[in-house]
């Protein structure tokens, strides 16, 4: 993530991750304050054994751009909400990459960050059976958490 603020978003990632059994790493990755630490994690990241990098960041959002543009590793964008104009900024800034430098790219906040976690342990489920196996599991959970008829909920 590009600052510690965006640890309330990007939490939500690292439940669904720890709920499916998934190592994974955080670390504060600014690229416009830390750009010597950016580059070393991304140029890094494949040789220590990272598979996919989930990289939230809010405004200008150029933390998962760039990350791509120094791996061949999938680079999974998380818009951060910003204040001023609500993460439509972060969206903007991590969706629009040129052609030849992508970044799969999803919803702003809690939910973009839930759903980083659930793709990025699909596209390591294509690999392993017993992630496979937990993610399908989860998803079951999910779908049975929804109640069949509405009832009304106290005031």
């Amino acid at each position: 993530m590009g600052s510690q603020s965006d640890w309330v978003t990007m939490k939500h990632a690292a439940t669904v991750l720890t709920d499916l059994g998934v190592p994974f790493e955080t670390r504060i990755v600014s690229a416009h304050r830390t750009p010597q630490r950016l580059y070393d994690y991304a140029t890094s990241a494949k040789e220590r054994g990272i598979k996919v990098i989930i990289a939230g960041a809010g405004g200008a959002a150029h933390l998962p751009g760039m990350a791509a543009a120094m791996t061949t590793l999938p680079v999974l964008g998380v818009p951060v909400e910003s204040h001023a104009l609500k993460g439509q900024d972060s969206l903007l800034s991590i969706v629009q990459m040129p052609g030849g430098v992508p970044v799969g790219t999803l919803a702003i906040g809690r939910a973009g960050a839930i759903n980083a976690g659930l793709l990025a342990a699909s596209i390591l489920s294509l690999s392993d059976a017993r992630l496979d196996a937990a993610l399908t599991a989860w998803r079951a959970k999910a779908t049975d958490a929804v109640a069949l008829v509405p009832v009304d909920e106290p005031v």
